[in-house]
């Protein structure tokens, strides 16, 4: 029976477990046996745990997936995002994440940075992509989350942005000031263009 519980684990799509995934993989609702068996497995090295609370099949998980299980709700945002569209070209070494608070925390050397925003934010998917078992951000939405959070702040090239998508995305901030802000970038990438 433990092996099963290891190999659905191992065939799962997933990199990284939270307890209660592992009881939902298992149809288990017992608590202290799923606890066994997981702290078994962490024992005998089958199962990695870089977190309290989390399980990895082993250490070469999926670093975004991690920052997205640590908080929940949350998505990949802001600066990680932004540099990997091209939008800002400074880099960061940080996972950059949107949640429900703010914190710093560090695991295995990796540096995550978790940004509060509003819950009706947070909650709403417009522009929000589900890739490889995480939820990450467009370049249109991480560009409005960093703005929401970030009167001044220095983009370094606005021309990947699709700026249909970003005003279809601007309502859900309700922000008059913001789109304010949205309106005056925008005027200066159409000026730029001529």
């Amino acid at each position: 029976m433990e092996e099963t519980g290891l190999s659905k684990i191992l065939r799962a799509k997933n990199t990284i477990f939270t307890f209660k995934d592992i009881a939902l993989l298992w149809k288990e609702t017992e608590a202290n046996l799923i606890k066994r068996r997981i702290n078994h497995y962490v024992r005998t090295g089958k199962l990695y745990s870089p977190r309290r609370g989390i399980y990895a099949k082993d250490k070469n998980y999926d670093r975004w997936e991690l920052a997205t299980k640590i908080y929940t709700p949350s998505y990949i945002s802001f600066e990680t995002i932004l540099a990997q569209a091209g939008v800002i070209f400074q880099y960061y070494g940080q996972i950059f994440v949107a949640s429900y608070l703010s914190r710093e925390i560090t695991v295995d050397n990796q540096a995550y940075v978790y940004k509060k925003i509003k819950d009706t934010i947070l909650t709403n998917n417009a522009g929000i992509e589900i890739k490889n078992n995480y939820s990450l951000a467009s370049p249109e939405r991480a560009f409005l989350d960093t703005l929401y959070l970030y009167k001044e702040y220095h983009f370094d090239n606005l021309s990947p942005l699709n700026w249909e998508k970003v005003f279809e995305i601007l309502p859900i901030y309700q922000n008059k000031k913001m789109e304010k802000r949205v309106q005056k970038y925008f005027e200066n990438i159409q000026k730029a263009a001529k």
